[in-house]
């Protein structure tokens, strides 16, 4: 294991080593924050497809195709679906609006009145993303250095809150690019053309397993629709996909490179499943699906190509993780901690020392919480209802509907959230119901009080109608040369 214990090694002094990078080019709260607004298009493809496609995306994906076969893919598919929608009906539209949090925009939207209470949400959200990302730390390094568990997730934690801390959204983006690539040559052109042959081919692998294996909507309806409603409406709303967007340089950069990017993620769902689908022929007997990924990774690949493989599971999980991160620790800082002080702050030098220091809190409340948590699925489930049915609704009927008022959208946001939740204590964590009636509960209340209250403002409208045309935006801060 000495050729595979260097390239992992060697991967994670490049993460440190891009975050000293990234340090000296943050300079400004928009470079810190949203890379400048200024990627183009291939970079923003990579680190679009890097930031959605996770732990669990590669392990999960792989687990599922281990238990369902070829309909397994549809997890990972629902999410590259969510980001065409996003990237073909929206995002052109999020990009002009040069606003740093989904708060913003509501704010924006309704007139100013939606942000703590949705900026609280949207913090729940993305805290728990970044832990479920920060617990599957603990697989990885087990699999590689047979590592206690609290220690993998403060190794691997700690290297994420370090590189992110130091350089923001620019380290984070030069990071998620190379784990783009590395994810790229070690899951789509070594892993899965390996697993095929090692399973005997289709043919053999066809041979081996029921039919249902190969059946593409044998993983049930309802869970499809599940899927569906959860990751591809969630892809269209969370904070962490939202400030990629916010980096584009241009609406054209944010649509094509998103679309590129869903593409990407269709084919990485289905080479997920056929990995998994070959796992199964080769140990049909394993304890837990979500182990075939390391199992088939430890015992087929060859020496230095494990390693690779390796540090491209790593790559996801790391990804997704400083994504979560920065967009916790910028809705913490810009939608809650600066609306509750009640006062701006004295100069865009303290605005990136302020976002730096949210991270590294933020960051040390994530791997205190992965720490104490053992469910993955359980917190991710949490993070995504309260996502779906807190928000969706009123981000989506602001976009959409020109006759939703601020007291629907704050209706809409609390009914939701807190009918999630006491459905989730009633039917039970991993229930569907939750999301089910806390979506609906959210769109009847958001459309009935925006119904029964004046609508917004028309000074507030032409603000925003000029702010989606690209007009009237608030410029950016040039940082002084050094």
């Amino acid at each position: 294991m000495a050729v595979d214990y260097t390239v992992i090694v060697v991967y994670l002094v490049g993460m440190l080593a891009m975050g000293w990078w990234g340090m000296r080019r943050a300079r400004s709260k928009s470079e810190f924050l949203v890379a400048g607004r200024r990627l183009g298009p291939a970079m923003y493809s990579g680190t679009m497809a890097a930031i959605v496609l996770g732990g669990a995306s590669t392990i999960g994906g792989v687990g599922l195709g281990y238990r369902y076969g070829l309909s397994g893919a549809w997890m990972v598919f629902t999410i590259g679906l969510g980001l065409l929608a996003l990237s073909v009906f929206f995002s052109a539209r999020i990009a002009r609006l040069k606003v740093y949090t989904v708060s913003e925009m509501l704010d924006l939207r309704y007139g100013g009145r939606a942000g703590v209470i949705s900026g609280v949400v949207m913090w729940a959200y993305t805290l728990m993303l970044a832990v479920t990302s920060t617990i599957a730390y603990a697989t990885i390094f087990d699999v590689l250095f047979d590592m206690n568990r609290t220690l993998a997730i403060v190794l691997g934690g700690s290297i994420v809150v370090a590189y992110s801390t130091l350089g923001g959204m620019w380290s984070i983006t030069l990071t998620d690019m190379v784990q783009f690539v590395v994810k790229t040559i070690g899951v789509l052109l070594l892993l899965l053309p390996i697993a095929v042959v090692k399973a005997g081919g289709f043919g053999e692998m066809r041979a081996k397993l029921p039919t249902t294996y190969f059946d593409p909507l044998g993983i049930g309806g309802e869970t499809i629709f599940t899927y569906v409603l959860i990751y591809t409406f969630g892809m269209l709303i969370g904070q962490d996909i939202w400030q990629r967007v916010f980096t584009a340089r241009s609406d054209t950069t944010a649509k094509w490179g998103g679309t590129v990017a869903g593409t990407y993620c269709l084919a990485y769902a289905l080479a997920g499943a056929v990995i998994g689908t070959a796992a199964k022929v080769l140990y049909p007997n394993l304890a837990n699906a979500d182990d075939a990924f390391a199992t088939i990774v430890k015992d087929e690949l060859p020496i230095g190509v494990r390693g690779l493989v390796l540090a491209a599971a790593l790559a996801a999980v790391m990804s997704t993780s400083s994504g979560a991160l920065i967009a916790c620790a910028t809705v913490a800082n810009n939608d809650i901690w600066s609306r509750l002080r009640g006062s701006a702050p004295s100069g865009n030098h303290d605005e990136v020392r302020g976002n730096r220091a949210f991270i590294l809190v933020m960051g040390v409340a994530v791997i205190g919480t992965a720490i104490a948590l053992n469910n993955v699925v359980e917190a991710l489930t949490v993070a995504y209802n309260l996502l779906v049915g807190g928000l969706l609704v009123p981000i989506l009927g602001g976009l959409l509907w020109k006759r939703g008022t601020a007291q629907g959208a704050l209706a809409s946001v609390v009914v939701g959230g807190l009918a999630v939740i006491g459905l989730m204590a009633g039917y039970g964590i991993l229930a569907n119901e939750p999301v089910y009636y806390g979506l609906l509960a959210s769109l009847v209340v958001y459309v009935a009080v925006s119904l029964a209250t004046p609508a917004t403002d028309t000074a507030v409208l032409e603000a925003w109608r000029d702010r989606l045309a690209g007009r009237g935006e608030v410029l950016e801060p040039v940082p002084a040369p050094r």
